[in-house]
């Protein structure tokens, strides 16, 4: 396929995970890709940004559409994850959190509009969780982090659908990501966790980080241009199926 020749794309935490995924498949779909990360590396085929999505974003984006050409899709992929209850998490995990995966997806995509509205097909999908709709246990700040970035999903698709610029999410369950991977590792026992973990999607497995890509890509494309103010879950089932065992 080749829906996204001539189109330039920008993932921030486009360097491992579900962001490095994303990057290779829009860029083998015929995306120019930029990848913005504090690490971004050397990547052979993408342009490398280093940028924190902590701090004004502004800069790199504009260094994007200069060696690129222009924006036409952001994906806001940076984000971390956080373990507890609300007793135990403090002010600071809850500043940290709520400062990279909520107001860091807002500076992404503020710093990245003025080149997206002159795309013709600017795009702006952001990763949310299905924890932004299911109760899961031990994850209260990442919860309420990921429902920030749903409702702000729906709030700047209305606010964006005259300019022409589409936003969507993508809602993963448990991914197969390093971040997971140090998430088991740290467990009493590894590959229990990592049962439990799989057992509570109905299709018995993580999900991949390839997977992933794939509903980001089919959001960003310009075949799906009737879409907008959405979220896709890719979490095996998890958010409405209901087995019995």
């Amino acid at each position: 396929m080749s829906d996204f020749t001539g189109l330039v794309a920008a993932v921030t935490g486009g360097a491992s995970g579900i962001g490095a995924a994303c990057a290779d498949l829009l860029a083998d779909r015929g995306a120019r890709v930029a990848i913005l990360d504090r690490d971004p590396g050397s990547p052979a085929r993408h342009l490398p940004v280093l940028a924190d999505v902590t701090a004004p974003l502004e800069a790199a984006m504009d260094q994007v559409a200069a060696a690129l050409g222009g924006l036409d899709i952001l994906v806001n992929c940076a984000g971390i994850s956080a373990v507890g209850t609300v007793e135990q998490a403090g002010d600071d995990e809850w500043h940290r959190c709520l400062d990279v995966n909520v107001v860091g997806t807002a500076r992404a995509s503020r710093a990245a509009l003025p080149h997206l509205r002159h795309s013709g097909s600017g795009v702006i999908v952001n990763i949310s969780s299905i924890a932004a709709g299911a109760g899961l246990v031990n994850r209260a700040v990442y919860s309420a982090t990921k429902g920030a970035v749903h409702a702000l999903t729906l709030a700047m698709a209305a606010d964006l659908v005259a300019d022409g610029v589409r936003v969507c999410a993508v809602a993963p369950g448990t991914v197969d990501t390093p971040w997971v991977a140090r998430l088991l590792a740290g467990a009493a026992d590894p590959a229990e966790e990592k049962r439990r973990l799989a057992a509570r999607q109905p299709t018995g497995r993580l999900v991949s980080a390839a997977e992933v890509a794939e509903a980001v890509a089919y959001l960003a494309s310009p075949r799906s241009g009737a879409t907008t103010g959405t979220s896709l879950a890719v979490d095996g089932g998890m958010s409405g199926l209901r087995l019995v065992r």
